[in-house]
């Protein structure tokens, strides 16, 4: 029988805040805690000492700093090995930005819908740190229009995970604060529902005490979202560069287009499978509707050069260049929605009403549709 999630908190040089944290989350926490030092230093070595004196926590240490995301996996890893049968695990930030009874919360919707990503909301007003407010809302911008998902809240470190989800999780490459959207792109792709509960939002001394580095940590951040562009740039120059010398040997649009585009659909599947969608779908389920799609897009590409190069007067390459630049959203959006998304049945729990915490009623209330679909 699966136990109560475990609590995962990542803690980096962290301050009084992450003591008093777990002292509040002791008496009703669902499941051990685990917390993991990411190389803090001697210096927050007597923190830390006071939270391993705690019955029922569990330290882990890094020798160095290897970054949240990092410090996660080393999280969810020790959780699988020490508590197999655990049915998820909840994160929650060592730096009191999450409130003892939210995480509580989160672990309690964990139990109800044990298949979904539990995302721990934050409501940005005025008083929310303009870094803070503005990150967070251009990630969801961004994430709407690239991952075709919306979220109230993609950048809070309060989730609960499914049980299922965890070896996946493991895999990821990232290892710093991109690691929790690499997160999210997963349980897209692997088909996992979410539910969003609202929390509370909490930031003490303006988020000061927040390791975030604006500029590098938000540039890896965003580079997680631009992965297929940078890959589709790179196909698209071995395409053309098959292309371009072949055309101008044989003049036939179409044997150098099939031949530049054969040499670029091998790089682009493999690049695409698990760096940008993170896929470990089989070959044989995934080749057939890849190339199917490399097929009709090769047809379409052909017809629209063609056209362009009749009607319009431009060179072959430059009518190529436009004719793909023009299908380039439409590959995106089948490769990640039809291609490398893993489809999952729909189960009886999907219909199940489920509570969700009115916190300004300060009462749960129950609710139809309050699972969310990436």
């Amino acid at each position: 029988m699966a136990i109560g999630p475990p609590i995962v908190i990542p803690a980096y040089k962290p301050g009084p805040a992450l003591v008093s944290l777990v002292k509040a989350l002791l008496p009703t926490a669902p499941g051990p805690i685990i917390v993991i030092d990411d190389g803090s230093g001697a210096q927050f070595a007597p923190v830390f000492e006071s939270v391993a004196a705690l019955d029922g926590v569990e330290l882990i240490r890094h020798a160095v700093n290897l970054g949240k995301g990092a410090a996660l996996k080393t999280g969810i890893n020790h959780a699988l090995v020490q508590f197999p049968d655990c049915m998820g695990i909840v994160t929650a930030d060592a730096d009191g930005q999450h409130a003892p009874e939210d995480i509580a919360r989160v672990a309690a919707a964990l139990r109800r819908n044990p298949n979904a990503l539990i995302m721990g909301v934050r409501a940005f007003g005025a008083a929310t740190p303009l870094r803070s407010r503005l990150g967070n809302r251009i990630t969801c911008v961004l994430m709407r229009y690239t991952l075709g998902q919306s979220l109230a809240d993609s950048q809070t470190g309060l989730r609960g995970i499914p049980a299922a989800m965890l070896p996946h999780l493991l895999r990821l490459a990232s290892s710093r604060y991109e690691y929790e959207l690499d997160m999210l792109i997963a349980c897209q792709q692997q088909g996992c529902p979410v539910e969003e509960v609202p929390i509370r939002t909490i930031y003490i001394d303006g988020n000061k005490s927040s390791h975030f580095q604006p500029i590098a940590d938000s540039m890896r951040i965003y580079f997680v979202l631009f992965r297929f562009t940078l890959l589709a740039l790179c196909t698209a120059a071995i395409d053309n560069a098959v292309f371009i010398p072949l055309f101008a040997l044989t003049g036939s649009i179409a044997k150098s287009q099939a031949c530049g585009r054969l040499v670029a659909t091998v790089f682009n599947y493999l690049g695409a499978r698990t760096p940008v969608f993170h896929s470990r779908q089989r070959h044989a389920t995934l080749l057939p509707k890849y190339l199917s799609l490399v097929v009709v897009s090769g047809l379409f590409s052909y017809a629209m050069i063609q056209v362009i190069h009749r009607y319009t007067g431009l060179s072959a390459i430059a009518s190529k260049i436009l004719a793909e630049g023009l299908l380039f959203l439409v590959n995106f959006t089948i490769q990640r929605d039809f291609v490398f998304k893993k489809r999952k049945k729909a189960s009886a729990i999907d219909a199940v009403p489920l509570l969700r915490w009115d916190t300004r009623a300060e009462k749960p209330v129950e609710k139809a549709a309050l699972l969310k679909r990436f």
